[in-house]
């Protein structure tokens, strides 16, 4: 009797996580230590950099002109913190050649390589120059995450069973808001945040990965890309029995083969073919729009200016406040693992951007009015947990998962690659230009975030298709009937020829084939 949900399947969907886990820790770590990180490059550089300490309070604060601090430790800690995105989008185009080299495991257990080297180099910082340890540190980092988040989602949603394929990919982004609010307590002041601590702060995420390389083993390889990719069917059949027990796999292995088929009729699928194709357009063009709603929807601002926010409403210690936000994350990602399958992915991220756009507005007018009315903090500080709430329901969790649900075996790859390069990139580029963007609008930068969210809202409800509880196959032809050939019209008989791909007579323009794309 097949079961849905095994002891093995959730080792699996565990042991996979865990990456994602180290991906948030990545992202929050640096934050918390800032301060003493800086002190301690102007101490090996030989730098005048003096933050002013308050004993009373226990408050480290920074110098309050810009021009006060040296030009060489703020080019030194802005590689520090964007090094690790640099390092995101140049691993991001190779999640598909490491997928199909050796295999979903092996690639994942691989890459822990990387990620403890990298946690060497920072843990070890003290040892040599921190600025050089801790820069290449992280971006060997970021690579290994680039690599990371797309191998995770993709081996996660080839794995679970369609009934909870929607909240087992959703633990992708859980494991990230859970890594990055661990990352937020450890660096408290009182536990590693702290001029002696730092550097083993930076470099416990090793522990992540010796703990992934150890579980890892135990997991079963993924039956689609046994059968699929390896033509390995008795394999396939013993992976799919440790997934779900002892079944008639008959059923699984017809779809596979409907998949495989399909795979063979579309060939490899490069990067470069999937993005010139116009039949992997439509499910290329929501795929990237789906990353891109996740990045520009304003979440990394809020997070950026949220402590600010707290200063102003009076919190006595708005990091704590912070890590209250980063709790409520946490929270409310859970939620929609619980969600995602029963109320469905298109109605998730049409209630969570929809909510993201008020919020804004809220956020916009408490800012505003914030020095008038001192009652508009708490609008603000309201604003900012529901925008969280709203962005964990829907836009945080679903992009990361459903690219793999738009695309079937043979594009599959090379699709969650180049979502992968958008959302690093966007990720970079918000958190680059948003100081400068928000020290030019002031007050009303979200606004920026409002037409944003309105236009990926509206996207949304009118080309993002429900993808709960259907296969692969399924979501595969909702497409094919919007990209269905044309008819012929009388002058393009002469276009007409046998397809090498789908040995149908179909219409060729431009070297495209109408079912299949490039020849």
């Amino acid at each position: 009797m097949e079961k849905q949900l095994t002891g093995t399947l959730a080792l699996a969907v565990f042991a996979a996580a865990l990456g994602s886990l180290q991906y948030g820790y990545g992202l929050g770590v640096i934050n918390a230590p800032q301060k003493v990180i800086q002190t301690y490059y102007a101490r090996s550089l030989g730098l005048d950099f003096a933050p002013q300490h308050n004993e009373e309070t226990n408050v480290t604060t920074m110098p309050l002109e810009p021009d006060s601090i040296p030009a060489a430790l703020t080019m030194y800690w802005s590689l520090s913190v964007a090094m690790f995105s640099v390092g995101g989008i140049i691993s991001s185009f190779m999640v598909g050649f490491v997928a199909d080299f050796r295999g979903r495991i092996k690639g994942m257990l691989v890459l822990n390589v990387l990620a403890v080297v990298a946690s060497l180099l920072m843990g070890l910082a003290k040892m040599g120059s921190p600025h050089i340890m801790v820069i290449t540190g992280r971006a060997i980092m970021g690579f290994y995450c680039g690599l990371s988040s797309g191998l995770v989602p993709m081996y996660i949603g080839e794995i679970a069973p369609v009934k909870y394929r929607g909240a087992l990919g959703a633990l992708h982004q859980l494991a990230i808001v859970t890594g990055i609010l661990i990352s937020q307590v450890l660096g408290l002041d009182f536990l590693l945040g702290n001029e002696d601590m730092w550097h083993l702060l930076l470099g416990l995420s090793g522990v992540i990965a010796v703990l992934q390389s150890l579980l890892l083993p135990l997991c079963p390889e993924s039956p689609r890309y046994l059968y699929i990719k390896l033509g390995k069917k008795e394999e396939a059949c013993k992976s799919l029995k440790r997934f779900k027990g002892e079944y008639d796999t008959s059923k699984d292995i017809a779809e596979m083969q409907a998949e495989k088929e399909e795979a063979l009729k579309e060939a490899k699928v490069s990067l470069l073919r999937l993005a010139r194709s116009s039949v992997y357009r439509q499910q290329l063009f929501v795929a990237l729009m789906m990353h891109l709603s996740q990045q520009f929807s304003g979440i990394n601002a809020i997070f950026y200016y949220s402590t600010a926010i707290f200063h102003k409403a009076g919190v006595a210690q708005p990091v704590y406040a912070t890590i209250g936000v980063g709790a409520v994350n946490m929270v409310f990602t859970l939620v929609s693992v619980i969600l995602v399958d029963r109320a469905g992915r298109r109605t998730l991220m049409l209630i969570g951007l929809g909510g993201m756009c008020l919020c804004a507005v809220g956020m916009t007018v408490g800012l505003v009015y914030l020095s008038t009315y001192s009652w508009m903090s708490y609008v603000s500080m309201s604003a900012i947990f529901l925008f969280v709430v709203f962005f964990e329901i829907g836009p945080g969790p679903i992009p990361w998962f459903i690219v793999a649900e738009l695309f079937s075996q043979g594009p599959r790859p090379a699709a969650i690659a180049l979502a992968g390069f958008c959302n690093w990139t966007s990720n970079f580029v918000i958190g680059m230009f948003f100081p400068y963007v928000e020290a030019y609008c002031e007050q009303y930068v979200f606004i920026i975030f409002v037409m944003f969210l309105f236009g990926f809202t509206l996207f949304t409800y009118l080309r993002v298709p429900e993808t709960k509880g259907k296969t692969f196959e399924e979501i595969a032809a909702l497409f094919q009937k919007k990209t269905a050939p044309r008819p012929v019209a009388e002058g393009e008989m002469e276009q007409l020829k046998g397809c090498s791909l789908c040995h149908e007579m179909v219409l060729h323009v431009d070297g495209e084939c109408a079912v299949n794309g490039s020849i």
